[in-house]
């Protein structure tokens, strides 16, 4: 077996994790006011978007809301419909920026759909291209993200922020 190595991994091992909250990790990056640091690329009246730290795949990303609510049914229609506009506005961009083939697009409610984070609803955004399942994820349980966050956030504010 060939070991891959990912140093910029250790950077999570080693950093100090938050003491149990009842906070999620979504809402304090909601109130932060550092987007560069928490890739943030998008902020309207009630959500975000931001980069996924860990993504599926290059661009993936997340919109969700500020408020701090599990399941769609504790938005009320104007955040909903802030919620989907922007998840829309971020499936643009990244179409724009890096010429997907399709999406993935879906929401993992409760942890045994999956939800890594319940307690805070988020809508995963992933961009597809052909071919882009290969013996690497199938295989190796390895996926390649071609382009640095830090570098994709700054291609994707400047689109959102036309």
């Amino acid at each position: 077996m060939e070991s891959l190595h990912a140093p910029w991994r250790i950077q999570y091992i080693l950093s100090p994790k938050p003491a149990p909250s009842d906070v999620s990790i979504f809402s304090r990056i909601a109130q932060s006011n550092d987007d560069v640091t928490h890739h943030v690329i998008a902020r309207t009246r009630s959500s975000f978007a931001l980069l996924n730290n860990y993504p599926y795949n290059g661009g993936h990303l997340m919109v969700l809301p500020y408020k701090q609510v599990a399941d769609f049914a504790e938005l009320t229609d104007d955040e909903m419909l802030d919620l989907m506009k922007l998840m829309r506005r971020c499936q643009a961009a990244l179409t724009q920026v890096m010429k997907p083939d399709g999406f993935n697009i879906g929401v993992n409610l409760g942890r045994v759909a999956g939800a890594g984070i319940a307690e805070h609803l988020h809508i995963h955004v992933v961009p597809r291209w052909n071919g882009d399942t290969n013996f690497m994820p199938v295989l190796g349980q390895t996926s390649i993200v071609p382009q640095a966050l830090a570098e994709l956030a700054v291609q994707l504010r400047a689109v959102l922020a036309n």
